[in-house]
């Protein structure tokens, strides 16, 4: 099948809730993928954040193997022997009592959402259904509705009322605003330790540590959200490390999951996360155990493996090699770890521009929010890689529109 026809059959076929570039991938290996034409790709984008081990790690997709011949799901109705060691692993890497497992990132965020609710009823004394949790502008935490209520992106938030209450937003990076925000209803703050789908947007400097101090000193949890840049992508196994920060709750998703199915989990300690009596939360595929071996094994990977310190090592020289480049044109290029963003100044072309001309380049990346350009290449990416990457990126921005050579 060639490109144009995978393309248009799927147009037929599939809601059109996604604008893809026009690249058909049917292989992938490491940080390189594959067209169903047979040209290949270097994955700057790693699914964003989802492939931080690349694609189909052979220890990953060997855990998986192993457990599809044994068993892959029992409901939470049973038992199985694969849940308790997944939560045992992941809170002691998260530095948690307990884990509550899901699936999807929008399900973990759900799932903190309530938990910080019920915690503020039973244990803080908010009166029942008068609880306000504060958000961040410019977040992204998912697409359910209750997310979609506290989003500020039209194309997120727009027709899809009546939204959720309970939902207070203040700016991103204003602790002062935070204090003035919380009341006596407040039972928590929600916040992305980097802002991703913003465009890699990172926080000043020391707010997170006031963040930090502000929630404990007046009684409200800190819920940290890091589907996108836990698990090594920032520079450190959770980018709150990189300030020496623990959250009350942590949400994790995308690359805990392996690249190879769906994997979402809360970790939180006790006192918080008792709460959640039977019944009263859950999911049938949540802690499955295909879900609970890949779990164990991207533990083990992040243990041991020393990508956090190889993301933060290759993410600093990415930085400085496209700073140093000096192109004309950008706004600005922030980031942290092997996960950074090229803001176009609006004056030329538009991120899915770029995109487009790297793709033509053997390069994949996406656009976000009109003028920025996200990467996120595999924690896994050989380092020649990585510089082939780096120079072709700075070879399209800094050469005319429509000169780009294929």
């Amino acid at each position: 099948m060639t490109t144009d026809a995978a393309i248009e059959f799927e147009h037929l076929h599939c809601a059109h809730n996604y604008h893809p570039l026009p690249v058909v991938i049917s292989e992938a290996e490491g940080a390189w993928v594959t067209d169903v034409e047979g040209r290949r790709y270097l994955d700057m984008l790693s699914a964003y954040s989802a492939l931080n081990f690349g694609h189909r790690h052979p220890e990953l997709v060997a855990a998986l193997t192993d457990q599809l011949g044994r068993v892959t799901l029992t409901s939470r109705a049973f038992h199985n022997d694969q849940l308790g060691r997944f939560c045992s692993d992941l809170a002691r890497l998260a530095r948690h009592d307990a884990v509550l497992p899901m699936n999807s990132g929008a399900e973990g965020v759900e799932t903190a959402l309530k938990l910080a609710r019920k915690w503020g009823y039973e244990k803080k004394g908010v009166p029942d259904g008068e609880a306000e949790i504060i958000v961040c502008a410019g977040n992204f935490h998912g697409r359910t509705t209750t997310i979609v209520s506290f989003s500020d992106d039209p194309e997120a938030r727009d027709h899809y009322g009546p939204y959720t209450p309970g939902f207070v937003t203040v700016p991103y990076g204003d602790v002062d605003a935070l204090t003035a925000a919380i009341t006596d209803r407040t039972v928590a703050f929600l916040v992305e330790p980097i802002q991703g789908e913003a465009g890699v947007v990172l926080p000043p400097t020391g707010y997170l540590q006031a963040v930090r101090e502000l929630c404990s000193a007046r009684g409200i949890l800190m819920i940290a959200d890091e589907i996108q840049s836990g698990m090594g992508r920032a520079g450190a196994v959770f980018a709150c490390d990189l300030v020496d920060v623990q959250p009350d709750v942590r949400i994790l998703g995308k690359a805990l999951g392996g690249g190879l199915l769906p994997v979402s989990a809360v970790t939180a300690d006790w006192p918080v996360l008792g709460v959640i009596a039977p019944g009263q939360h859950g999911s049938t595929f949540g802690g499955n155990p295909l879900a609970a071996a890949v779990g164990i094994k991207v533990v083990e990977l992040m243990e041991t493996s020393g990508l956090a310190d190889r993301s933060r090592r290759l993410g600093e020289h990415a930085l400085a090699t496209l700073r140093g480049a000096n192109l004309a044109g950008i706004k600005e290029i922030r980031g942290s770890g092997l996960w950074w963003a090229i803001e176009l100044d609006g004056t030329g072309r538009t991120g899915r521009e770029v995109s487009l001309e790297l793709l033509g380049r053997g390069i994949l990346a996406k656009d976000t929010h009109t003028w920025t350009i996200r990467f996120a290449p595999p924690l896994v990416i050989d380092e020649a890689d990585l510089d082939h990457a780096l120079e072709t990126i700075i070879d399209v921005l800094a050469t005319p529109p429509g000169d780009t050579a294929p």
